[in-house]
């Protein structure tokens, strides 16, 4: 179907909050649509959504056993050391970066081309 053959429908508000109402009364979200002709799996739960009826959303509940709560935990206390970890080792870095960033203003080089090539001229001739 082309777009300039497609029905677009606009609902009233009291449409809306009738439909909602309905819902609230005990009809179900699929004998409704089936009802009034309503298309999009979602429509009639934003409706639900913006009129402050979310009892009637369904409501996902998690079981976990102990276990997997303590995994849970954790992996979440690993997580939060590894992080924690890498932070340091980013702040470290930057701290090496900026003192060899330093000593070559100072000293007037250029510290990462030149590491360790006095070293090993001086253990040649010695």
């Amino acid at each position: 179907m082309t777009k300039a053959g497609r029905e677009i429908r606009r609902y009233s508000i009291s449409f809306k909050k009738q439909v909602v109402e309905e819902l609230e009364n005990g009809s179900s979200i699929v004998f409704l649509q089936k009802k009034y002709g309503i298309g999009g799996a979602d429509t009639i739960q934003n409706w639900v959504k913006s009129f402050g009826r979310y009892h009637l959303l369904n409501k996902t509940i998690r079981i976990e056993t102990m276990d997997e709560k303590d995994r849970l935990k954790q992996l979440e206390a690993e997580n939060r050391k590894l992080r924690d970890a890498l932070a340091d080792s980013i702040i470290a870095n930057k701290c090496l970066e900026t003192l060899i960033d330093v000593a070559n203003q100072e000293y007037k080089t250029d510290l990462k081309k030149n590491f360790g090539t006095g070293v090993l001229k001086k253990g040649r001739k010695g």
